[in-house]
């Protein structure tokens, strides 16, 4: 029998084997080794492959011997991710509306053949896309390597930003023409994925969603803006922008009842400073940047939260909440026509 040119790689190809098709519940014996080995034209002894086998050991591939009764088999025992830890990448990818449906997919097989056929089996009975909320822009993935790009060069990138109109096509901002900023941070809010940059003829720090971003490229120009960058706390920044809307920064003082501690420190984060007021209420005071997002996040409580200072914001939802109800008076009248 002609000697195979991959013979060298032997141990290489039972390195694989083991990994696609063993795991703790499903051991793999000698005999299916060699039969894998020879169905890729690759002749090997039980001797070599227990020499392989002991090769990879030393290598760091942990392999473990099992016997019971008659049985001996083969699996690796510790991988780069665990099960759980591998269900947690799934659950990620499967909720990200910045990834469309077609990457999620390519996604999630990439994810699956980090674990056995067998565990990646488990993970497909987990997987729900089909009906998911997801981003409709393929090229977020050329965006993000873009921004990347002009952040570790330290140059300026140029871009297209875009809304959807109601009849679910793009319609370009500023005409179409190009922005041309300094990028400095990706961050995520609210499901979305934000660009954190510095905009020059503006003077401030300004954020882009990144699926909205088109024809996006680096261009030769240095970036600006450091300072202003370096003194932002993007923890911060992010806690303060409802859903990134832009609107201007106040400090909010809120009344919550006790059963919404957990959904304040979820929003405002466990640093904030709960002061009991009675013994069914709690305040709090934050920086927020005060936009119809943030009244949205208030009203959502009902009577259960209200906004008690400064005036002018108190004053600002009134007149939001007086705006919203009107759309529902009209729809009164009319319906009592």
């Amino acid at each position: 029998m002609a000697r195979s040119p991959y013979q060298k790689l032997k141990p290489l190809y039972i390195m694989n084997y083991l990994l696609q098709n063993s795991d703790e519940d499903h051991p793999v014996t000698m005999k299916q080794i060699v039969e894998y080995l020879d169905a890729q034209g690759i002749s090997a002894e039980r001797k070599s492959v227990y020499d392989d086998l002991e090769a990879l050991r030393v290598f760091g591939l942990d392999i473990v011997h099992v016997e019971a009764g008659r049985f001996q088999g083969y699996f690796v025992a510790q991988r780069s991710f665990e099960l759980p830890e591998l269900k947690l990448l799934v659950d990620s990818v499967q909720s990200s509306k910045f990834i469309t449906h077609k990457k999620t997919a390519t996604l999630i097989r990439k994810i699956e053949k980090l674990a056995s056929i067998h565990e990646a089996q488990l993970l497909q009975r987990q997987v729900y896309v089909k009906n998911r909320i997801k981003t409709m822009n393929e090229s977020i993935y050329f965006n993000v390597d873009e921004i990347h790009n002009g952040i570790s060069q330290n140059k300026k990138i140029q871009f297209k930003y875009f809304e959807y109109t109601i009849e679910k096509t793009r319609h370009f901002r500023k005409d179409g023409a190009f922005y041309v900023v300094s990028p400095y941070a990706l961050t995520w809010d609210d499901e979305n994925y934000y660009m954190v940059a510095y905009d020059s003829e503006a003077g401030i720090i300004k954020h882009y969603r990144v699926d909205k971003m088109t024809e996006i490229s680096v261009i030769e120009q240095a970036r600006d803006g450091k300072e202003a960058f370096e003194s932002l706390d993007m923890a911060m920044y992010a806690r303060k922008d409802f859903g990134m809307f832009s609107g201007e920064e106040e400090r909010v003082k809120l009344r919550f009842e006790n059963h919404l501690v957990g959904a304040v420190l979820d929003r405002l984060g466990r640093e904030v400073m709960i002061i009991r007021d009675g013994d069914t209420h709690f305040t709090v005071s934050a920086d927020i940047v005060v936009s119809p997002q943030f009244f949205a996040w208030v009203t959502g409580f009902g009577t259960s939260a209200e906004i008690i200072g400064p005036d002018k914001v108190v004053a600002e939802m009134a007149a939001h909440i007086r705006s919203v109800a009107k759309l529902y008076e009209r729809s009164d009248k009319e319906a009592d026509k």
